[in-house]
């Protein structure tokens, strides 16, 4: 994959990303302990929906904006609620035209208490995320390779918190390499909370990844993946998923509530589909 997220913003990958995110960062919210969040490869943390890249594959049309306008089932709606809500918070006055990546939709969560380190190495998108997180004592924004990041701020002070790992999947080795990276910060701390996104063009390379890790860790491990339906244009994704590692013990029922409506609302019927499983259980 070729790959710049502003083209790409407010997609149904993001969509599934940023719910299941919003979802653990909600249950880090119950205690009062301050937790830090490491997001590897944040990107540019604010998207222009009506700019160039966005435009160009109006990919946001058929994600975050399809989904603002779905009928879901009020169960689902529920647990959706916050996150949309906080895609709402940049868009006042009712009209979409901004999305929040992922620094942005953490910041919208913490407390005074809690961080946020964002990691981005491209030049541009480090420069606007720099900006996106200015002025913010809670935030901090760091031109660094991501993978450089995960082993250098890791395990946090708080000991509480979760790492985010977007990686922009440009070859399929990329899948190793996660592997690897998240084999070697589990070993550092073993009680953080991983959010890691995929997508799925590689049936082979997913399965190993989580082969991989399932083999590697004594942790709990959830796997969701979501379809909208049969890929007819190569040169688009319609299928990814998310990993998690010691997910909320809450975040499984949470996700069989979501997936369903999720594959509603961004499929229209067109034969989308989800999965979701334990690549492992210590429970």
């Amino acid at each position: 994959m070729n790959y710049r997220h502003a083209f790409h913003a407010g997609s149904f990958a993001d969509v599934l990303k940023h719910a299941t995110l919003v979802r653990i960062l909600l249950h880090l919210l119950k205690k009062t302990a301050p937790f830090r969040v490491l997001d590897t490869h944040a990107g540019a943390g604010r998207y222009d929906l009506t700019g160039t890249e966005a435009s160009r594959g109006g990919e946001w049309r058929d994600g975050i904006a399809r989904l603002l306008s779905a009928s879901l089932p009020m169960d689902a709606r529920s647990l959706l609620a916050p996150y949309l809500d906080a895609v709402a918070h940049y868009n006042r006055g009712g009209r979409l035209t901004v999305y929040p990546g992922s620094p942005l939709l953490v910041r919208t969560f913490l407390r005074p208490q809690d961080r946020l380190i964002a990691c981005e190495l491209q030049p541009e998108a480090a420069a606007a995320l720099a900006s996106n997180l200015a002025r913010d004592v809670r935030c901090k924004a760091i031109a660094i390779d991501g993978w450089t990041a995960l082993n250098a701020f890791i395990p946090p002070k708080e000991r509480r918190g979760l790492i985010v790992i977007d990686p922009p999947f440009e070859d399929v080795s990329e899948f190793a390499r996660v592997g690897e990276a998240l084999e070697a910060a589990h070993r550092k701390w073993t009680s953080g909370t991983y959010l890691v996104w995929y997508p799925l063009k590689d049936r082979g390379a997913a399965d190993r990844l989580g082969k991989r890790l399932r083999q590697a860790m004594q942790a709990n491990i959830l796997r969701a993946e979501l379809s909208i339906g049969e890929q007819l244009d190569p040169a688009r994704l319609h299928a990814c998923g998310v990993i998690v590692i010691n997910p909320p013990w809450t975040l499984e029922t949470e996700l069989r509530t979501v997936m369903p409506a999720l594959v509603q609302a961004l499929s229209e019927g067109k034969g989308g589909g989800q999965r979701l499983d334990w690549l492992r259980s210590e429970r």
